[in-house]
C-alpha cells in the first residue's frame, strides 16, 4: 500500500509552540523542514508558496491563530482577542482565492472568542488547530475511498498542479484518490502536467508519486489535449482551491483541460473536501490572484522575457460546473445537477458514487 514517506506537511510543535512545515519551494532538489515562530513568518511562507494547497492552507490558517494566541503577551482578555483578530486579518489577506485559509482561521477564532480567560483561549486555540489537522487526514482518506471506485482496474490519469500530500496534512485529495486506487490493487499510470507558472506538477506531484513508486510521466501543460486525442488518457482528476455555486477554482490551466476532456468524452473529476465549498458565492464574486511578473520572466537567474514586455500571471482559473462529471468529497461523489447535489454539502449527508 502506498504511503507518503515524509512527516506531515504542516504540524504544530507543542514543545516550542510554533508551526513546522515542509518548504515546498525547495523541492525536489532539497527537502527541508522550516519553523514559523511569528505571524509575519507564516504570512511570508504562505505568500511565497512555501506552504500551499487548499487543505494545507486551512491547517495553516488554524495554526496561525493558535500561534498568535500563544505568542500574545496580553493578560486582559479583550486586548488579547484584539491581538488574535488582527493576526487573523493579516493572514486572511495573503491568498484571496483559496477559501480554506479563511475557513481555518474563522473556525479557530470562533472557538477562541468563547473562552472565559486568556489561558483558556490559548489552550482552545491549540486544541482546535490540531483538530483541524487531524480531521484533514481522515477527510482525505475517506475522499480517496470514494474516488477509487471511479477508476477502471487499469487506466491512465491526467492530473494538474499538486493536490497531494504536500497540499494537505498527508495523503492528498486528487493524489489521495490515485493513492487509494493503487492501494486497492488497480494499475494506475499518471500523466502529471508541469503546471505553469510555478511548476508545481513537475516539482511536487512528480516528486510525491515517484517516491511512492507510482508510475508517473511528466508532460508540458500544452500537450494534454493532444494526448487525449491520441487516446492516451482515460480520465482527468484535479483538486480545487474554492468551489462556488457555479464554478471550480483551481490552478491556472484547469479550465482548458476540462474543455479538452469534454470534447474527447473523457471523464473530468474534481477532488476536494467540503471545507473548500463556498456556496454562498458565484464565480464573479471571487478575486483571482495574480502572481509576480518575475515568476514567468525568469527561470532562476536567467531572463526569459524582455524588460519592456508585460506579463499577465493568473494563479487560478474557474471551470464551469457543466464541464465537471463529478466532485469527490468526504461525503461521497457529487454529480450533476449540482444545484441539487450541493444540498448534501450543507447537511453533511453521505452519498455513494
Amino acid at each position: 500500500m502506498p504511503e507518503t514517506k515524509e512527516p506531515y506537511t504542516i504540524a504544530w510543535d507543542a514543545e516550542s509552540e510554533c508551526i513546522v512545515y515542509i518548504d515546498q519551494t525547495l523541492l525536489p532538489g532539497r527537502y527541508e523542514m522550516m519553523r514559523c515562530t511569528t505571524i509575519d513568518d507564516l504570512a511570508r511562507a504562505i505568500r511565497r508558496l512555501e506552504i500551499r494547497g487548499a487543505p494545507a492552507l486551512g491547517i495553516a490558517g488554524a495554526m496561525g491563530v493558535a500561534l498568535a494566541a500563544v505568542r500574545s503577551t496580553e493578560e486582559d482578555l479583550g486586548r488579547f482577542l484584539d491581538d488574535v483578530r488582527r493576526a487573523a486579518d493579516h493572514l486572511r489577506s495573503t491568498r484571496p482565492t483559496a477559501v480554506n485559509l479563511a475557513w481555518g482561521i474563522d473556525r479557530v477564532t470562533r472557538k477562541v472568542a468563547m473562552a472565559a480567560s486568556v489561558a483558556e483561549a490559548k489552550a482552545i486555540a491549540v486544541a482546535e488547530a490540531n483538530a483541524v489537522a487531524k480531521e484533514d487526514e481522515l477527510t482525505c482518506r475517506k475522499l480517496g475511498g470514494f474516488g477509487e471506485d471511479l477508476f477502471p482496474d487499469e487506466c491512465t490519469v491526467l492530473t494538474h498542479c499538486n493536490a497531494g500530500a504536500l497540499a494537505c496534512r498527508c495523503w492528498g485529495t486528487a493524489l489521495g484518490v490515485i493513492r487509494s486506487a493503487v492501494a486497492a490493487g488497480k494499475n494506475v499510470r499518471v500523466f502529471s502536467c508541469e503546471t505553469r507558472p510555478l511548476n508545481q506538477g513537475s516539482r511536487l506531484t512528480c516528486w510525491e508519486l515517484a517516491r511512492d513508486g507510482i508510475d508517473v510521466t511528466l508532460i508540458p501543460d500544452s500537450s494534454a489535449a493532444y494526448l487525449m486525442r491520441k487516446g492516451k488518457i482515460d480520465l482527468v482528476i484535479v483538486g480545487a482551491d474554492r468551489i462556488t455555486k457555479d464554478a471550480v477554482f483551481n490552478k491556472i490551466g484547469t479550465y482548458m483541460h476540462a474543455v479538452a476532456a469534454r470534447h474527447h468524452k473523457i471523464p473530468f473529476y474534481v477532488a476536494a473536501p467540503v471545507s473548500t465549498f463556498d456556496l454562498s458565492r458565484r464565480e464573479t464574486d471571487i478575486i483571482v490572484e495574480e502572481r509576480d511578473r518575475s515568476e514567468l520572466a525568469y527561470c532562476g537567474d536567467r531572463q526569459l522575457v524582455p524588460d519592456d514586455v508585460k506579463v499577465l500571471n493568473y494563479a487560478f482559473d474557474a471551470t464551469p460546473l457543466d464541464l465537471i462529471d463529478g466532485i469527490i468529497t468526504e461525503i461521497g461523489v457529487l454529480r450533476p445537477p449540482y444545484a441539487e447535489s450541493f444540498r448534501l454539502v450543507g447537511k453533511g449527508e453521505e452519498t455513494r458514487p
